[in-house]
């Protein structure tokens, strides 16, 4: 397995880290053992949020007390605060959920803006201040625009960059890579499987090794799928021509106007789930469940025809999709397969 250097952090870890956002659906004692599994088998790296409803305080109970040497694994955690006072709030809780006396990367979560020094938020100053403290030992920030995470990239302001990031990356998300690396930015890639449209892992983790300044976070919820991301660690997939072609062939399907479900684009005025219901289609093909045609979900896509066309989730789209379009024709879709005029 190769190693990643975050930039000018020096953090070295293994390239193959863990997401804890999806551990907020799994109980407690489970996700302790998935945690402490994926320690044993050499993962270092753990990212999550303070938006992630129980994950920090999983994280805690895995890794708090005494388990493990705390100088051993990485901690990256995030707040979505746009007030100083929030920030500090936010910070102590985290502390005290993950059972830590310090954060080694902490991030400004999903950033509509770069904040700077004497822009007059307190937000930088804030942070600043946590680190002469000892409670982080970095400054970073996420970033779901491209426009925004290139400007961070740019500022010498933060030391990780965290942004989208999978085989169907384009040319100026490749780019930002590449940026990153010239100005020691620490480059940390999220949606390394695009939000589950990407099913093959082994695609996944072969395409990253060829961007050896990126480190995938791989959102993990069950024993079975961190076991797949361990079995890398020793069998680590090469990028050979037959990959290079599969890759190729989901470029092909899946580049362009396909929702990401990023969730930017939420709340939605009259309720809808705009993160699934704009990418129902291709959940339906790519990863097929007989729920996705349950009751539940059939409430949820009839709430489509409502769409008020307000523009609203276009106007906060990262990818600025025609998301009213998307719903439309994947409503459309989804009454056919229920018709049964389309099979998946």
């Amino acid at each position: 397995m190769n190693t990643v250097t975050l930039g000018s952090t020096g953090i070295t870890v293994a390239q193959n880290a863990f997401g804890a956002l999806p551990i907020q659906r799994t109980p407690m004692d489970e996700a302790v053992r998935i945690l402490r599994r994926a320690y044993e088998g050499g993962m270092r790296y753990y990212d999550t949020a303070r938006a992630y409803s129980d994950s920090e305080e999983k994280l805690g109970r895995a890794f708090g007390d005494g388990w493990v040497d705390r100088k051993d694994i990485y901690i990256a955690t995030k707040t979505q605060a746009k007030t100083p006072e929030k920030f500090w709030e936010d910070l102590e809780t985290s502390l005290a959920k993950l059972k830590t006396d310090y954060i080694d990367i902490y991030q400004f979560h999903m950033a509509a803006q770069v904040w700077r020094p004497g822009d007059g938020s307190g937000m930088y100053e804030a942070m600043l201040e946590a680190k002469e403290q000892g409670k982080i030992r970095h400054i970073s920030i996420t970033a779901h625009k491209i426009g925004v995470a290139e400007e961070a990239a740019e500022s010498g302001l933060y030391e990780t960059l965290q942004f989208p990031f999978s085989y169907l990356a384009g040319e100026r998300d490749i780019r930002l890579v590449e940026l990153c690396k010239k100005n020691n930015v620490g480059f940390i890639c999220m949606k390394g499987l695009a939000g589950g449209l990407i099913t093959n892992s082994r695609a996944a983790m072969a395409f990253l090794t060829t961007q050896p300044w990126a480190l995938p976070i791989w959102g993990i919820q069950r024993m079975e799928e961190l076991e797949e991301w361990l079995s890398y660690m020793d069998d680590t997939p090469t990028y050979t021509d037959d990959i290079a072609a599969f890759v190729e062939g989901e470029r092909a399907e899946l580049m362009g106007e396909f929702c990401r479900g990023c969730g930017c684009c939420m709340p939605c005025p009259v309720g809808i789930q705009i993160n699934n219901c704009a990418r129902m289609s291709l959940m339906l093909r790519r990863a097929p469940s007989a729920s996705w045609l349950n009751e539940h979900w059939q409430a949820e896509m009839a709430k489509i025809p409502s769409c008020l066309h307000c523009n609203s989730c276009h106007n906060k789209c990262p990818y600025e999709l025609d998301t009213p379009a998307l719903l439309e024709k994947n409503y459309e879709d989804y009454q056919r397969v229920l018709a049964g005029e389309v099979t998946v």
